[in-house]
């Protein structure tokens, strides 16, 4: 393949990554620069399907459901070398340098499915497995970026992943209120007397505070749990330059909770962001 059509890909891809703002870094300079442009890919090939479910103009479900499975279609296409368009060109090359497994970007392509047909969720365990699809396949993505097919470190960052997934909702509660979506539980909004309505009218009062701290408090834990992993990759020669990233991501995701905290979880008012200042911070502190 032409080498200047595939840099092309890369560099398509990377622009994607980097004209999309997110509170949580993709691919920050921590990260070695000849891995960078595969997480990029993998961020394209997850952005455009996720925009697909979520973004206006793309239709109604049924409309939404046929380009995620279109998506899906020129996926497999990629695997088996079909395929001129610049994501998949580029992702085509990830998958040979990394030896990327399909399964990881089929399940994120599950939960993007997922987003268009379901709204409600009755359990935290209903989160997780959502969760499950949505955000751990990323955390493999990248170990396998790096030669890492370990299910132990697998597991820890399942835990990262879904804590970011997580603190992701909390802080985009009002956001996704708008897209009548709603991924506070049932059963937890019962057990702490904060109804539906309440939520869609952005009742600020004592039992939603009460719930939002539960659920931060939770969600904290699994960032704690996750950390065991930059011990275990310190036992991986090749996976010593990810530790900087992963650091940076758990400081991130936990600074966001402690933002929710100091605004008293009033996320109805004010969407906790991370600043310039505080990006520098996060960085200083995940080189040591």
């Amino acid at each position: 393949m032409n080498d200047d059509l595939i840099k092309s890909s890369f560099e398509y891809c990377e622009n994607i990554a980097r004209s999309h703002y997110e509170n949580f870094p993709v691919a920050s300079k921590i990260i070695p620069q000849n891995k960078r442009k595969y997480i990029y890919t993998i961020y394209a090939f997850a952005r455009q399907a996720d925009d697909y479910a979520d973004e206006p103009g793309f239709g109604n479900a049924n409309e939404r459901l046929q380009l995620i499975d279109e998506w899906n279609r020129k996926l497999e296409d990629c695997f088996n070398s079909k395929t001129d368009e610049p994501i998949f060109l580029a992702l085509s090359e990830t998958v040979k340098d990394c030896r990327i497994h399909i399964k990881p970007l089929e399940n994120l392509l599950k939960a993007f499915r997922q987003d268009v047909l379901k709204n409600r969720y009755e359990s935290f365990t209903e989160v997780l497995s959502y969760c499950e699809n949505s955000a751990n396949p990323v955390g493999h993505l990248v170990l396998m970026v790096f030669g890492c097919e370990d299910d132990a470190l697998f597991s820890y960052s399942d835990k990262i992943c879904t804590a970011l997934q997580l603190t992701n909702f909390w802080q985009d509660i009002k956001i996704d209120l708008s897209k009548n979506r709603i991924y506070l539980p049932n059963e937890d909004m019962s057990e702490f007397e904060y109804s539906e309505k309440e939520l869609f009218e952005h009742i600020y009062n004592e039992n939603f505070i009460k719930l939002m701290r539960f659920e931060v408090e939770k969600t904290d834990k699994l960032f704690v749990e996750g950390e065991k992993l930059l011990g275990l990759i310190n036992d991986h020669a090749v996976l010593r330059s990810l530790s900087g990233e992963i650091k940076l991501i758990i400081n991130g995701g936990r600074l966001i909770l402690k933002k929710i905290k100091a605004i008293n979880y009033d996320v109805f008012n004010k969407r906790p962001v991370i600043t310039g200042m505080d990006k520098i911070k996060l960085f200083a502190a995940s080189r040591f």
